[in-house]
């Protein structure tokens, strides 16, 4: 009790000096000459990936102060120092010292292990090659390879001045995205040209948001002014990997500035439950230690140096916490890792951190991510309805049929619209509205290639055609077009090119494009046709966007709501025709809208809403996502074990919303409430009051909803949320995912459990209690014997602590209450585990009554029995004790295993062989008697037998759950 106050007092000067070190510089607007770094006044972070918790000087305090943070080691280690004054010592320094000094050890050398593969990762990745054209800002990358800093795109190989890009180490997201260089820089003749022109780009300040990007190019040295507005389409975020060609750009961002590190939270030490719950019980046994000094120090009457004295017996006392607890802990942890990775049923799974694999015994909510995690990310088109006719898989040659016959016929009048034209113009929308681009892989084996091949090296034969996009859907929906005839072949900046059933190739030259975005729920083209030159607006969305931009109808919401309920997405196919002066207004306000600095969206979108005003409704199509595999049985058994599932994704909410009713994540019978968007507090207030009156509902709410929420009403919305069965959460960040994680252990104080496939999920793992995976094989399950013994003196303890007693406690980690396969079928009974009744405050006392009524049987009945000499009352009490413990360990035991009974046997081998050594403390001509044998087998009977008869009573009369189903 006496260092309370300087452990606490230590603990807050260290996260103080911590919390100062990692202050954040304030980050700035900045401006970026292209070639001339001296022009740029800021100085930026250092590029380079540090994810080492400690350094060479900081690794041994850092660690030690790890340990000695939490009571249980700190109090191991006060008592150890203590046998340094001469006053105070008790016994050998090395049974104090020694099982410290193990435990420390065993620490140490793991964390060294764990330290020393960061490093490796960390100069993996930090020494990948780039060129740097000049002395610092502008950089050459090579295709499929990882960008290393956040750049504009300036420049690319590629003839149609665009690249694809996968994120997945960034957004979660493996399909490819869409990038598009500078024009001015792409036009410059040369590559040396970007040297000596007089341009430079204006980028905002780093932000979180990685699916957002506002900033301009000026080129200075030409007249007029060149000026371009900058998007999220000219950017090379850091981390992600470039799919084809040569780019070049101008590094925008470094270091901690960059998107992805932004976006990447500092790691934590994870603590499992069970280590703060012993933490707890420690504290509890200790002022037990002091309550029964302070009996014994009175009991003297506080004579001469009580004080002393009553240290003394503090540590005297200190085998009632012994350190074999800390070391059979940490073994048991060891072995449930190993046990888990040689699993046959999760072939390939590794368990990195050894300190929690108990946490998946106690997990209450599970959150996950959607994309690679519960889907494979692989689209099929399921569906084609057009108001009055629906098309399935069954019946797309009846689609096809129809594209041949329309195509091979001359164009009929325009006086009623067949079946045949209404499916004619269903399939050219959709093989037109998209941003999908098909590739050709070049005939030059090797990966050393260079991209700038020539087109007779390009086998344009359709066995050799792939496609990419930025979404998966598109992929799915351009492929189904080429299955029923009409085929995307090309495709650059300016154009794009379909082939007919019949082998003719139409052109189309696209004057704009509106991609996607969370607020709008929708994506436009703008497309002049060549043969004829009519010009055409083609849009397709959500439902929920699109229903107020086409014409009326009857049938769009009924259909919507058929294909959702079968676990499809849906997109509604609308188009317009525009006159020549109406595109040449739409186009010059546009280009207007795009140049400006504040407000940006807002202008642009209010633009192209112009045009958004009574579309013609042409289709509405069902794609369905691939679940992986078993995932509708698993958050089954999840859900009826107790454990709460939420999806955190930065999908959109349409697409959430449909894979959580795919995947069962909510059922077919439970309602779900769409949190509407909100922007500020009066709005939150009134969205909460509406989500408070729904009862057993799932909740879907995007990120930017969730914020304001979380920003005003913080603990209402969580108590609101927990009380929902499920919960999608959609267009987060990672930041968010992370964010939600901590809110859940801060307002509910339940232990959490994050699973994902991507970098993008790294804040979300590091934060949560347990990042390990989603299937359990069985109830795990941990029982640690405290015992309250008399302090004996040398190797005895240091026996005790270790040969004599650890194997057969060690082996309780095979104890099984349940079969897996009984657990697998009833995961209800995982919800006895959340409770944690196996380690609560009743079982703890219990266990000290135990303890008590055996410590007392054992010393009373030594004392009564022993013959004349006091050594005989050290040789039958501690046998007695050996024998006890091995009968206690085998009373805890629910399923044998032959392991555990080869434990007890070694162990007890151990004792009778080291009976011959131990002349100092037995008397061998007295322990092979059978005066000897008979009392100790008395006193042992005497503290085990009542034990053994109360608990066959128990399960007789009040059988656990799990017992009730074994029989």
């Amino acid at each position: 009790m006496i260092f309370f106050l300087p452990w606490s007092l230590s603990r807050s000067c260290c996260e103080c000096l911590v919390h100062t070190c990692r202050r954040k510089k304030e980050l700035k607007v900045r401006t970026v000459w292209l070639g001339h770094p001296e022009k740029c006044e800021e100085k930026y972070p250092k590029n380079a990936i540090k994810n080492q918790k400690y350094n060479i000087v900081t690794f041994v305090p850092g660690v030690l102060y790890q340990q000695f943070k939490f009571f249980l080691n700190l109090y191991f280690l006060v008592v150890a120092c203590s046998q340094f004054v001469p006053s105070l010592k008790i016994g050998y320094l090395y049974t104090y010292w020694a099982p410290l000094g193990f435990v420390l050890a065993v620490t140490m050398v793991r964390e060294a292990v764990d330290e020393v593969r960061r490093c490796r990762r960390d100069k993996e990745m930090n020494s990948q090659l780039y060129s740097k054209l000049t002395s610092r800002w502008i950089v050459w990358k090579p295709h499929n390879q990882r960008i290393p800093a956040d750049m504009i795109f300036l420049r690319t190989s590629e003839k149609t001045g665009s690249c694809f890009i996968r994120t997945d180490q960034l957004d979660g997201e493996t399909d490819w995205k869409l990038r598009i260089t500078v024009a001015c820089t792409q036009r410059l003749p040369a590559l040396g040209d970007l040297f000596s022109v007089s341009a430079y780009v204006y980028a905002q300040k780093p932000q979180l948001d990685i699916h957002s990007f506002e900033g301009n190019f000026t080129r200075e040295d030409c007249d007029p002014p060149i000026h371009e507005s900058l998007s999220i389409e000219n950017t090379l975020w850091a981390s992600t990997v470039v799919a084809s060609g040569t780019v070049i750009g101008v590094v925008i961002y470094t270091g901690k500035e960059m998107r992805s590190v932004l976006n990447t939270s500092q790691s934590k030490n994870k603590v499992g439950l069970l280590d703060l719950e012993l933490n707890r019980l420690t504290k509890a046994l200790f002022l037990a230690q002091v309550v029964l000094s302070v009996v014994m120090v009175a009991l003297q009457g506080f004579l001469g140096p009580w004080f002393r004295n009553l240290f003394r017996f503090v540590v005297l006392f200190s085998y009632i916490i012994p350190i074999s607890l800390r070391v059979n802990l940490d073994m048991g942890k060891s072995a449930y890792g190993w046990m888990i990775m040689k699993d046959e049923n999760i072939p390939g799974t590794v368990v990195r951190t050894s300190t929690i694999p108990e946490e998946l015994g106690r997990l209450v909510y599970l959150l996950t991510d959607k994309t690679g995690t519960l889907t494979q990310n692989e689209m099929v088109f399921k569906r084609l309805h057009l108001g009055t006719v629906s098309y399935g898989m069954d019946t797309m040659d009846e689609i096809q049929s129809h594209i041949i016959q329309s195509y091979a016929q001359p164009p009929a009048p325009k006086v009623r619209k067949s079946v045949s034209s209404r499916i004619h113009k269903a399939v050219k929308a959709i093989a037109l509205c998209h941003n999908v681009t098909p590739v050709y892989e070049s005939r030059v084996n090797g990966a050393s290639a260079e991209p700038e091949s020539t087109e007779a090296d390009q086998d344009f034969s359709d066995d050799n055609r792939t496609y990419q996009a930025s979404s998966p859907d598109d992929v799915a929906l351009v492929r189904w077009t080429e299955s029923v005839g009409l085929t995307l072949v090309n495709r650059d900046l300016t154009s794009l090119q379909l082939k007919t059933p019949a082998g003719h190739i139409l052109t189309y030259y696209i004057l704009q494009i509106f991609p996607f975005t969370s607020e709008s729920k929708r994506m436009g083209i703008i497309v002049r046709e060549e043969a004829t030159g009519d010009i055409t607006f083609y849009m397709k969305g959500a439902d929920v966007a699109m229903a107020s931009i086409v014409q009326y109808n009857d049938w769009l919401e009924e259909e919507c709501g058929n294909m959702a309920r079968e676990g499809l997405r849906t997109l509604v196919v609308a188009k317009k025709a525009l006159t020549e002066e109406q595109y040449q207004d739409f186009e010059s306000r546009y280009n207007q809208a795009k140049l400006s600095v504040h407000d940006r969206a807002l202008k642009v979108a209010a633009v192209v809403e112009s045009l958004e005003r009574e579309m013609e409704l042409l289709c509405l199509t069902g794609v369905e996502d691939q679940l992986q595999a078993d995932v509708r049985p698993t958050l089954e058994l999840l859900r009826n074990a107790g454990i709460k599932i939420w999806m955190l994704t930065g999908d959109k909410l349409e697409t959430a919303t449909c894979i959580a009713k795919s995947s069962h994540l909510v059922s077919r019978n439970q309602d779900i409430h769409v949190f509407k968007p909100v922007s500020n507090r009066g709005e939150a207030h009134l969205e909460l009051n509406a989500f408070r009156r729904k009862h057993d509902c799932a909740l879907v709410i995007s990120g930017d909803s969730l914020e304001v929420c979380l920003r005003y009403y913080e603990h209402e919305f969580v108590e609101l949320a927990c009380q929902c069965p499920a919960v999608v959460c959609c267009r987060c960040s990672p930041t968010q995912k992370a964010q939600i994680v901590r809110l859940l252990q801060q307002h509910t104080d339940n232990r959490t459990c994050a699973i994902g496939d991507g970098g993008n999920d790294v804040s979300m793992i590091q934060a949560a209690d347990c990042g390990i995976g989603i299937e359990g094989k069985a109830v795990f399950s941990s029982i640690f014997y405290f015992a309250s013994v008399p302090l004996y003196q040398g190797f005895l303890m240091v026996g005790y602590a270790t040969i004599y007693t650890m194997f057969p406690v060690f082996s309780l980690v095979l104890d099984q209450d349940v079969k897996p396969e009984m657990a697998l079928l009833y995961p209800e009974l995982y919800k006895d585990l959340t409770k944690g009744r196996s380690l609560s405050f009743k079982t703890f006392l219990i266990w000290v009554l135990i303890s008590v009524y055996q410590g007392g049987i054992l010393m009373y009945g030594a004392l009564v029995l022993f013959d004349q000499e006091f050594v005989h009352v050290v040789a039958i009490s501690f046998t007695a004790l050996i024998l006890t413990e091995l009968l206690m360990v085998a009373l805890t035991v629910r399923t044998w295993h032959w392991l555990m009974v080869v434990a007890e046997l070694i162990s007890l081998g151990c004792y009778l062989a080291s009976l011959a050594f131990l002349n100092e403390y037995f008397d061998l001509s007295f322990i092979t008697t059978w005066v000897f044998l008979w009392k100790v087998c008395v006193i042992t009977l005497v503290s085990c037998l009542p034990l053994y008869i109360i608990k066959y009573l128990k399960r007789k009369f009040s059988p656990p759950s799990y017992s009730k189903l074994s029989s």
